[in-house]
């Protein structure tokens, strides 16, 4: 590092990707133990590379310099890889400003998320320019984004194989090319992921994306998963769709193709369906606390997904990239084959459509809250002015 990409990160606040700290020291226990929790929570937030940078005062940004032991990178570098699991990459840097040394310790991206506190066994995330424990649900999401586990190939014991819509899965399998007899048809539904066996009884049931996809009625079982609409040109109209994905998206288009199009007939429904699609196909479904909320304004209309984008795409990305990451590929796979409408062929390229489908009404707006873990696309409302 130069000391001019110095220069930058002092102009920046601290964050999820950058800590300043007055003094570099790794004399006692507490201070290795803090330093490698810095670490790994920096390494397992979102972005690219992070930063730590010692011998600059937090909050008023005062060159103090570091003093005493100089320590070289292979010495922090074998602390990271005795107390993080697995290691971090690290590099560090040292740096004359003012007449004063400035160490910056810069944090690689990792694809190997989440790391993960040998000696305590606890996750580490940054919140702003905090170093926080990782919550459950956050944990979760590092795991799939790594591909260690896939929500939707969870295995939900409790339900039974009566719940899923037999006519919808023949449907898919016909679809598919794949053929089937009465012997081998659970085995095939069982490959395919639709259904899961539970060890302890030897017998079938549902998996969380069997259920979304095919199931009757998912929301019985797994009620966060509906979407939620409210329409403020209607009175605070409030309507909650629910279903498998493909019928409630279905059901979401008849109401908005209805609604809207009364207000005004050029509005472009299509693309705010899309949206609608994209959402329920990426959300973060680990987030068990809300459900996908549209909101119609006469000047907006905002569709609310919990799970910001996944993997390190930024919102540039996400309306820029034809192959953004897709955090459940899984489910996004049997969608592409069950919709007859063809709506997730465009939730790739579908951000940019969605994005020149509004040029001409003032443009879409798209947001990462990762604070809230929240992704919103913001749209121009009907009515017009």
């Amino acid at each position: 590092m130069d000391r001019q990409k110095l220069y930058t990160l002092l102009q920046k606040p601290e964050g999820t990707k950058l800590d300043f700290k007055a003094v570099l020291s790794l004399k006692t226990e507490s201070e290795k133990k803090e330093l490698a929790k810095d670490v790994a929570a920096i390494a397992n937030s979102k972005g690219g590379r992070g930063y730590i940078v010692f011998g600059i005062e937090d909050g008023t940004k005062n060159i103090l310099g570091i003093e005493g032991k100089r320590y070289t990178e292979e010495q922090i570098q074998q602390l990271i890889s005795q107390r993080c699991d697995p290691p971090v990459s690290v590099r560090l840097d040292i740096i004359l400003l003012e007449g004063r040394q400035i160490a910056v310790l810069t944090i690689y991206k990792s694809s190997q998320r989440p790391h993960q506190i040998r000696q305590t066994g606890v996750f580490y995330i940054r919140r702003g320019s905090t170093t926080d424990i990782a919550r459950r649900e956050e944990i979760a999401g590092m795991l799939q984004e790594s591909g260690m586990i896939q929500h939707e190939r969870i295995v939900l014991n409790r339900v039974e194989l009566k719940e899923l819509d037999e006519k919808l899965i023949n449907d898919y399998i016909s679809k598919t090319g794949l053929t089937s007899t009465n012997e081998d048809y659970y085995t095939l539904l069982e490959g395919i992921g639709i259904i899961g066996r539970d060890e302890d009884n030897n017998g079938y049931h549902p998996t969380v994306g069997g259920l979304l996809a095919f199931g009757y009625h998912p929301q019985l079982y797994l009620p966060h998963t509906g979407v939620r609409l409210i329409n403020k040109c209607s009175a605070d109209e409030v309507k909650y769709f629910s279903g498998p994905i493909t019928r409630m998206l279905d059901d979401i288009e008849n109401y908005l193709e209805h609604t809207i199009t009364r207000i005004n007939k050029e509005y472009p429904v299509a693309a705010a369906v899309e949206a609608v699609a994209n959402a329920a196909a990426h959300r973060d479904y680990f987030s068990m606390g809300r459900e996908i909320v549209v909101l119609i304004e006469n000047n907006r209309i905002e569709i609310s997904n919990p799970g910001v984008t996944c993997s390190d795409d930024d919102v540039f990305g996400v309306v820029e990239d034809y192959n953004p990451c897709r955090r459940n590929q899984w489910l996004y796979q049997r969608l592409l084959i069950l919709d007859d409408k063809r709506r997730f062929l465009k939730t790739g390229s579908g951000m940019k459509k969605i994005h020149e489908a509004f040029k001409q009404h003032g443009g879409a707006r798209f947001l990462n809250n990762e604070k809230r873990n929240l992704f919103k696309v913001m749209l121009p409302g009907p009515v017009k002015y």
